[in-house]
């Protein structure tokens, strides 16, 4: 146990009792995710230092960290949360008693958000040799609250047929082959190959939520809307791996509903707009009009094993063209990290060396400067990590090397490709 750093995830339904929390062998902390009403709110991390935990008083803790988001939502649709700050920050209160008195107006909106919405939609998976985790994707595909129009497994470069014979035992799955290896052409395959209005994309490592495609369809009903990213959850933080990536490339984005917009794209243009705050490519949607506009995924990015780099890009193409881009975190899925630090290591390798590539395709295609800036910048960022790693844990320091190899990587990758002679 000495080489690992475990964690505990507990998902907690505030419409139902509570438990009491007590410290649990072999984990070392808890990460535990309020919901209420089927959506999710907030979520807090215990130390065992600080358990055990009552219900009554974990639940006091539950309300005071979930009513930024419960107001966020409200005031989408106009609603006004009932004014109770002052209780809920003395040290002891009646969270049953707040809990009833937010109700009426959060039930208000939750109606609201689920009227009935017909707009068609696709899921496109994008797959490469595992067809163990295709199989558990798509079970969680069959037990969605309200189904996709329709389903698209994309085999990208598969050296056997095992995730053909996966699709072919799953009725009305459609099953594409794209030979090509690299993750951006898997992606252009699953939109030529689907039909619907909206493109919902997720990976095969992921397992949905049941309410994955209504709160998908849901989100974009505003019309400038032409892209939409999740909540992405980790499955579980079982190993150092999995804990390293969730502690500092984490996918969750909160809990409050966001628009990236031309206010967004203005404010960061001079240093390199971080598109990638958007969301995650593990749980992304886009009209499938926006192709028109903006041209399909970029095939230079997310060649190789792992990347994500790919969709940041799209995002950012999305906001120069003055579009909108919303992260809804009531679309919710799960990821599986990597269990392994070696796997970790390969990831991370190839995320900065896709996001070096990036930005060099964003000023090539842009000519704006601050992609530019942003690239100038990594030594500097490099360097406070190296000195000041330590504040954000002992663990921060173990990739920095991987890192800073797939920046040069990166380096080298474009300007190969630009000469024709990719790796």
């Amino acid at each position: 146990m000495t080489n690992l750093v475990p964690q505990k995830i507990l998902h907690i339904a505030l419409e139902s009792d509570s438990p009491d929390l007590y410290p649990d062998a072999p984990y070392l902390s808890w990460y535990v995710v309020f919901w209420w009403h089927r959506i999710p709110l907030g979520h807090v991390e215990l130390t065992r230092q600080q358990l055990p935990l009552s219900a009554k008083h974990l639940k006091q803790k539950a309300v005071r960290i979930i009513a930024p988001a419960i107001a966020a939502h409200l005031q989408e649709h106009k609603l006004v949360l009932p004014e109770i700050t002052n209780l809920i920050t003395q040290p002891v209160f009646d969270a049953d008693d707040v809990l009833r008195q937010w109700e009426a107006p959060f039930l208000a909106w939750r109606q609201q958000r689920l009227a009935p919405e017909s707009t068609s939609i696709s899921v496109v998976i994008c797959t490469r040799d595992r067809p163990d985790y295709v199989q558990e994707c798509l079970r969680s595909l069959r037990c969605l609250s309200e189904p996709p129009d329709e389903i698209v497994v994309v085999d990208n470069a598969p050296s056997s047929d095992k995730t053909q014979k996966i699709v072919a035992q799953t009725p009305g799955i459609k099953y594409v082959l794209e030979p090509r290896p690299g993750l951006d052409f898997a992606r252009n395959a699953g939109m030529q190959h689907s039909a619907s209005e909206l493109i919902a994309y997720t990976d095969d490592d992921v397992k949905v939520h049941p309410d994955w495609i209504l709160q998908l369809r849901r989100a974009f009903r505003e019309p400038g809307v032409m892209a939409v990213t999740g909540l992405v959850f980790a499955a579980e933080l079982d190993t150092r791996s999995q804990y390293v990536f969730e502690k500092h490339w984490s996918f969750n984005r909160g809990y409050k509903p966001l628009i990236y917009d031309q206010a967004y794209f203005q404010k960061y243009r001079l240093v390199g707009v971080p598109a990638w705050r958007v969301g995650a490519g593990a749980n992304m949607a886009f009209r499938r009009s926006l192709f028109a506009i903006t041209g399909m995924f970029d095939e230079r990015l997310d060649v190789g094993a792992a990347g994500c780099s790919g969709d940041s890009e799209m995002w950012y193409r999305v906001l120069a063209a003055g579009l909108l881009c919303r992260y809804d975190p009531t679309a919710v899925v799960h990821h599986s990290h990597r269990r392994e630090m070696a796997g970790l290591h390969h990831q991370l390798f190839y995320y900065m060396r896709g996001h070096v590539t990036e930005l060099l395709i964003r000023f090539e295609r842009y000519s704006h400067w601050g992609n530019l800036v942003r690239l100038a910048l990594l030594p500097v960022y490099f360097t406070y990590l190296l000195i000041f790693g330590w504040s954000r844990g002992k663990y921060r320091y173990n990739t920095i090397l991987t890192e800073i190899l797939g920046c040069l990587s990166g380096f080298k990758f474009y300007f190969l490709s630009k000469l024709n002679k990719i790796e």
